[in-house]
């Protein structure tokens, strides 16, 4: 008789992910139980699944709670806006973790790995998405029909210069080049963010490149630059002519739709590939 497999638990940001994470499992014939963040997670996320609403400080509650359910294996899904101390209410568990690690000096890499770390030592085991989600890492070469041409390509090298410099100080992932010129980095804000802070900085001439890549030290079970649709109307909006992402190292959520997205609004979308300094 073949083992059971294990019981996933998803810690569940916001965007369609987590629910995507978990449709993938289930139809696996694996049990999940989903930790949903108060002003994070979609309520639809949890809809006909087990699941517990929690904020980010209850930590032991959380941990004790997945043990209860009998989870071995955690996976971090969707995107979270890192609180403030005020904002994390943290308990006891909390309050020993943030002063063993110093969470002020670090970034959202450092503080990822910093949890993965604990979360491994009571017991759990920590996978990517992409071991769950095979298809979601972006493909080498264009996504739609378009593609860049000399000069957008040399603006996606710089841009991959500016935010792999940036990730290594474990910033942002990152960047917005147009002509040569760094109209914009990415950092706490998030990449919608920074592409509407792009709209008023736009230059005559051809449109400027977001390119999104991992930061070098980065764990690849953790925060992937990650893409989608509304990616793409963003860039669109800001008056872009095109995004490059980190071939193998970056997460497409649903290829088809960002295609049909891009080439119905112009914007060329492709996988490129970045050397690899470092590797987690």
């Amino acid at each position: 008789m073949s083992q059971p497999l294990p019981k996933l638990g998803i810690l569940a940001g916001g965007g369609t992910l987590p629910a995507r994470i978990a449709a993938a499992v289930r139809g696996q014939g694996r049990e999940v139980f989903v930790v949903a963040f108060d002003g994070h997670t979609d309520p639809a996320t949890v809809a006909g699944l087990p699941h517990l609403w929690s904020r980010f400080g209850a930590a032991g509650s959380i941990i004790d709670r997945l043990k209860k359910e009998k989870v071995t294996e955690l996976v971090f899904a969707g995107p979270v806006r890192r609180p403030s101390f005020t904002e994390l209410l943290p308990d006891w568990y909390t309050t020993k973790f943030l002063a063993k690690v110093g969470t002020r000096a670090l970034g959202d890499d450092g503080l990822l790995r910093s949890v993965a770390r604990e979360l491994e030592g009571e017991g759990f085991r920590v996978v990517g998405l992409h071991d769950l989600l095979g298809e979601i890492l972006t493909p080498s070469g264009p996504v739609g029909r378009l593609r860049p041409d000399a000069e957008a390509e040399r603006d996606i090298a710089r841009a991959v210069e500016v935010a792999r410099a940036l990730g290594a100080l474990d910033v942002g992932q990152g960047a917005v080049v147009q002509q040569g010129i760094v109209l914009a980095v990415e950092a706490i804000e998030g990449t919608d963010a920074m592409l509407a802070r792009c709209a008023g900085l736009a230059r005559p001439g051809a449109g400027g490149v977001l390119v999104k890549v991992k930061k070098p030290q980065q764990d690849r079970r953790l925060d992937l630059p990650t893409m989608g649709v509304t990616t793409v109307e963003n860039a669109a909006r800001a008056g872009l002519r095109g995004i490059a992402v980190e071939a193998g190292g970056s997460l497409l959520v649903d290829r088809a739709a960002v295609a049909e997205t891009a080439d119905r609004l112009g914007l060329f979308v492709v996988g490129i590939t970045v050397a690899s300094e470092t590797r987690s």
